[in-house]
C-alpha cells in the first residue's frame, strides 16, 4: 500500500460517544489494520474518556500531525486544540464545548488543504450544543463546505462492503421533495459523483442508477409525472456527456443482491429512499463520505449517542470503517494523482 500522511480525526461532542470510539479504534489500530490518525482535540478530554473506558493507553502529544505516524504503534497521537474549563459530563452536550468542537474540525479542515492530513475523519457533533453557542451552519457538511471555500457543492453519499447511496435531497419534508428535486439538481449530483467515483473510489467506469420518486417510478405518468417531467432530461443530459446512468428505477425493485450488481452507485430521491437500504444491509459498517470536497471526508453513519456516552459500551465499527474507507480513497488518490 502507498503510504499516506496520518488522517486527522476530529474529536466531535465531547459528551458524547466520539472520545470513546476514538480510544477504541486506537486498541484495534492491529486488529483491523488501521492507518495512523491523530485525533484533534484537548488532552483533558481524551485522558477522560480513557478513565471511562478502563482501558490502559498511553497517549502522545505531538506538536505536528507529522509525528503521529511514528508514534501511532504505540500510542494514541494528540494534537492539542483550543483548550477548555467546561467540565466534561459524560452523556450531556454542553454549549460551552462548541470552542472545541469548531477549532477541532477547523484544524482538521486546515491540515487536509495543506497537504500535511490524507483525510479528515468527523467524530459526530451535536448541532443542538452548537446552536445554543452561536454557530450559524445547518450541519457539518455545510460548515465543511464553508471552509473549502466558495463554489464547493458538498453532496453526501452513505457506503458500506454492500452498497452506495447518495440522497438527491436530504433533510427536507417529504412534501417538499418533488419542488426541490429539479433537472438541474440531479445532473449536478450525478456530475460530482461520477467523478469522485472515479477518483476517491478507483472505479474506471462508474455505474449510477437513479430510483424513481414515485411507485413504480410512476408507470409512465400513471403514479406521478416527475420521472417523466425531471429525470428523464436529467438522464439523456447525463447521457450524452458518456456517463453511464440508468433509471428511473422502481425504488422496491433495486436493492436486492442481483439488482445491485448493474450499478456502482443508488442516487435517491429522498432522505429514506437511500439510507434505509444502506443501514439495512449494515447497519455497523456504514459511513458517511461527502463528495464534492477538495479533500476527503468522512464520518461514521451515526450520532453522539448521549444516551449511552460514558458507559463503556460503545461500538467503534462504524468509526473504524470511516477510517479505513479515509485510507483506502487517499491511497487510491495518492496513486492516481487526482
Amino acid at each position: 500500500m502507498t503510504e499516506i500522511a496520518p488522517i486527522a480525526l476530529t474529536i466531535g461532542e465531547p459528551g458524547g460517544i466520539g472520545p470513546e470510539l476514538a480510544v477504541k479504534a486506537w486498541l484495534r489500530r492491529t486488529q483491523d489494520q488501521i492507518a495512523p490518525f491523530c485525533l484533534l482535540s484537548p488532552v483533558s478530554i481524551v485522558k477522560h474518556a480513557i478513565t471511562q473506558s478502563g482501558s490502559d493507553v498511553p497517549l502522545k502529544v505531538v506538536d505536528t500531525i507529522d509525528e503521529a505516524a511514528s508514534a501511532f504503534k504505540h500510542a494514541l497521537p494528540v494534537l492539542e486544540v483550543v483548550d477548555i474549563t467546561t467540565d466534561i459530563v459524560s452523556g450531556i452536550a454542553s454549549p460551552g464545548t462548541a470552542s472545541v468542537v469548531i477549532e477541532s474540525i477547523t484544524k482538521a479542515v486546515e491540515l487536509a488543504t495543506n497537504g500535511n492530513a490524507s483525510a479528515v475523519v468527523t467524530n459526530p457533533i451535536q448541532k443542538s450544543a452548537l446552536y445554543e453557542a452561536g454557530f450559524s451552519h445547518p450541519g457539518h457538511t455545510e460548515f465543511l463546505a464553508e471552509l473549502s471555500g466558495s463554489g464547493t457543492i458538498p453532496v453526501m453519499m452513505l457506503a458500506n462492503s454492500k452498497l452506495r447511496v447518495v440522497p438527491l435531497t436530504i433533510h427536507i419534508a417529504l412534501k417538499d421533495v418533488p419542488t426541490q428535486l429539479t433537472t438541474e439538481l440531479i445532473v449536478e449530483r450525478c456530475r460530482i459523483t461520477h467523478q469522485s467515483l472515479k477518483d476517491a473510489f478507483g472505479v474506471a467506469s462508474p455505474r449510477l442508477a437513479i430510483a424513481g420518486l414515485n411507485p413504480h417510478a410512476g408507470e409512465d405518468g400513471a403514479m406521478g409525472i416527475e420521472e417523466q417531467t425531471i429525470m428523464h432530461p436529467a438522464i439523456e443530459q447525463l447521457r450524452s456527456e458518456g456517463i453511464d446512468v440508468i433509471g428511473p428505477l422502481p425504488a422496491d425493485t433495486m436493492f436486492h443482491e442481483e439488482a445491485r450488481a448493474n450499478y456502482d452507485v443508488a442516487l435517491c430521491p429522498y432522505h429514506d429512499q437511500a439510507l434505509i437500504p444502506v443501514k439495512t444491509l449494515d447497519f455497523h459498517g456504514g459511513v458517511n463520505v461527502t463528495l464534492g470536497l477538495p479533500f476527503i471526508r468522512t464520518s461514521p453513519d451515526h450520532g453522539t449517542a448521549l444516551d449511552i456516552a460514558g458507559k463503556g459500551i460503545a461500538r467503534p465499527d462504524s468509526l473504524i470503517a470511516a477510517l479505513k474507507m479515509a485510507a483506502e480513497m487517499a491511497t487510491k488518490r495518492l496513486a492516481t494523482g487526482a
